[in-house]
């Protein structure tokens, strides 16, 4: 069973709410909120993996991949949880909808276990200093 995310949320919203007569799924921008927050929450998930992989395996740049799967993922949950608040209109400011939490949520991720600028630091210390992956 996978955990619903603020995406999902959005999704279901957007093709329920009718405004002018058809769903906002329909509007070619919100279209476009969607695919980007889709294609952020994938990255974030893919990046996470990576560095879960080098932790298993005891890999020299896991620290980079650490800092920077922390930093990227917490600042896309920020923006994804923003975006599907947005989406949502008012209703997402409401606690009727799990958006509203999620957002206080995804706050912390980006200020505990090290802010996103104290992974900024590491993840261009360890760049100075040589160590990232082969690309």
């Amino acid at each position: 069973m996978s955990r619903r995310v603020p995406l999902d949320y959005a999704l279901d919203y957007a093709k329920t709410r009718i405004q002018f007569g058809k769903p906002i799924a329909e509007q070619q921008g919100l279209q476009f909120m969607l695919a980007d927050m889709g294609m952020k929450v994938e990255a974030a998930r893919q990046m996470t993996y990576a560095a879960a992989g080098r932790s298993e395996r005891g890999d020299k740049d896991l620290t980079f991949f650490g800092a920077a799967a922390k930093c990227f993922a917490s600042d896309v949950a920020m923006e994804v949880t923003v975006n599907a608040v947005r989406v949502l209109g008012g209703y997402g400011y409401t606690r009727d909808y799990p958006v509203e939490r999620m957002m206080r949520d995804a706050k912390i991720t980006q200020i505990y276990e090290g802010t996103n600028q104290v992974q900024r630091i590491v993840m261009a210390r360890q760049l100075l200093a040589g160590i990232q992956s082969e690309l």
